[in-house]
């Protein structure tokens, strides 16, 4: 099946593809440009062959001092046109600070796995709709799966502060 993929998208979108080493991984992948991934998804998930019609997951790597641009947001795609329930990553490699399409429109269920990319990695996702902290608090600083986050934290000394804050706030207005 990862021929027929490969086949197709040389034939329709061969301006999105990006030739780059091979990764070793036990699913086929195929890296594309960021501006590739609305068209080049949605291909795939509409075309009656393929069917990739299930996005299974969404996440990012962050390759800091092993590979150029340092970020890489990998989709993984099944399709159950085949009885095998067929498996492929696309791979969208990001330089630091750039912000990429959201998935949203075509599956959306990327809704939350991006904001947890956002959140965690730092990486944005343009024209979603709700691009906020999905999983920290809103004042945390930082992205903690980057590689250069510190182990320790910058410190959270500021998020005890505000929740105490918040407590008493809270307390006052019972009372009032």
């Amino acid at each position: 099946m990862i021929e027929l993929v490969k086949t197709f998208l040389a034939k329709n979108h061969s301006a999105f593809l990006l030739n780059k080493e091979p990764v070793e991984s036990n699913i086929p992948n195929i890296s594309i440009n960021p501006e590739g991934i609305v068209p080049v998804i949605k291909a795939l998930k509409e075309d009656k062959d393929l069917a990739f019609g299930f996005l299974n997951d969404l996440t990012a790597i962050d390759w800091m001092d092993k590979k150029d641009p340092r970020f890489e947001v990998v989709y993984l795609l099944k399709s159950f046109k085949s009885g095998n329930h067929t498996l492929i990553q696309i791979r969208v490699p990001v330089e630091e600070g750039e912000a990429i399409p959201s998935l949203t429109g075509v599956f959306k269920g990327a809704n939350w796995p991006e904001r947890e990319v956002y959140d965690l990695f730092g990486i944005s996702f343009i024209g979603h709709p709700f691009m906020e902290r999905i999983v920290l608090p809103d004042n945390f600083v930082g992205h903690p799966l980057r590689k250069d986050y510190p182990l320790e934290g910058p410190g959270q000394d500021y998020l005890i502060e505000n929740l105490l804050q918040i407590h008493i706030d809270e307390d006052i207005a019972k009372e009032s």
